[in-house]
């Protein structure tokens, strides 16, 4: 616990306090009249948008699950079953508006994930009873630019560099564990109730670096219906109950590269390549002032868990053993600072 808290908080401290994904849309800081013969440019939220959140700590309770095919040892082929109780994760977020303008936004941000496995009979196997010691982190820090360039296009860029692992006593934080992503989004904002764009990200979302298309889609039909779209990570259709209830349903894709500590004489890494697609319902509900609570249960379905012999892997050459996850029930609560 004391390495993952000193993960977050180097990676905050990094920040001097000025994030799964920051290219969410940030909050409107530029809704402001300006003269005439002034060139306006667009705004970043559509009407009636879920809140953007400032500080966001959480905490996930996936249920038990089978592990199948797990490698016993390095040097041995055979492969074991195990029994997961129980994934304990927790999660801390920051994102703050360094820069905000009418003309350029410019946001800095922080993000923890760590989760722990609780595997039955973890010590007669060399990857569970590694597994078990410690917990799977993602720590890093990202920045998102929304630069408007006139009443109806708008630029969207982001990027994050993350530190992902298991980290032991013994297992410290190489650049191995380092994993970058990107996203640039050119986009139209129709109107007050309809932005889309579109793009091309660099991820680690499903477990493996890839490049893909993106689509962004934020939509208002009526004061009670819209939808927030970033496809293919994620996309909900959303109910708002009124300006301070709403309801979402929808799905994320999650994941990242995680370096693994084996001992042995022939290699000093592993990379486990976790990917989790997440089709779920969410409430969020103001508290009181800015403090919302949060709550969301779906399923964690596994889209992939591979162990690989080396960095970004792809060939079945480089790969340790794969593990067909059972798909569990989760559950997620969350308290919320949002912003004005």
């Amino acid at each position: 616990m004391k390495i993952h808290l000193t993960i977050l908080f180097t990676c905050l401290s990094f920040l001097s306090w000025s994030q799964t994904d920051s290219t969410e849309v940030l909050e409107d800081y530029s809704n402001y009249g300006e003269p005439e013969g002034v060139k306006r440019y667009t705004t970043q939220k559509v009407l009636n948008q879920t809140p953007q959140k400032i500080i966001s700590l959480g905490y996930d309770y996936t249920g038990e699950f089978q592990m199948p095919g797990i490698r016993i040892a390095e040097n041995i082929t055979q492969l074991d079953d195990r029994h997961v109780n129980q994934v304990n994760v927790f999660r801390a977020q920051l994102n703050i508006p360094v820069v905000a303008t009418n003309k350029i936004i410019w946001q800095l941000g922080a993000n923890y994930w760590g989760s722990q496995f609780q595997v039955e009979n973890a010590n007669s196997n060399s990857f569970t009873k590694l597994l078990n010691q410690s917990s799977l982190v993602s720590a890093g820090i990202n920045t998102t630019i929304f630069k408007p360039l006139n009443e109806t296009n708008f630029l969207i860029f982001q990027a994050s560099a993350d530190v992902n692992g298991l980290f032991t006593e013994n297992a410290k934080v190489t650049s191995n564990a380092l994993t970058v992503s990107a996203t640039a989004i050119y986009g139209w904002k129709k109107s007050e109730k309809n932005m889309i764009g579109t793009g091309i990200a660099r991820s680690y979302r499903a477990g493996r670096m890839m490049y893909f298309p993106v689509l962004f889609w934020n939509k208002t039909f009526n004061d009670k219906w819209g939808m927030e779209l970033l496809l293919p990570a994620k996309g909900h259709i959303r109910y708002n109950i009124n300006t301070s209830n709403m309801i979402q349903a929808g799905f994320e894709l999650e994941g990242n590269q995680f370096s693994l500590p084996i001992p042995s004489n022939q290699r000093d890494l592993f990379y486990i390549q976790r990917g989790e697609l997440k089709p779920r319902i969410m409430w969020d509900k103001k508290i009181t002032g800015f403090l919302w609570f949060s709550a969301q249960v779906g399923l964690r379905y596994n889209y992939r868990f591979d162990v690989m012999n080396t960095y970004d892997g792809k060939e079945n050459n480089e790969r340790y053993f794969t593990s067909k996850l059972g798909n569990p029930l989760y559950f997620n609560i969350s308290l919320n600072l949002v912003s004005p």
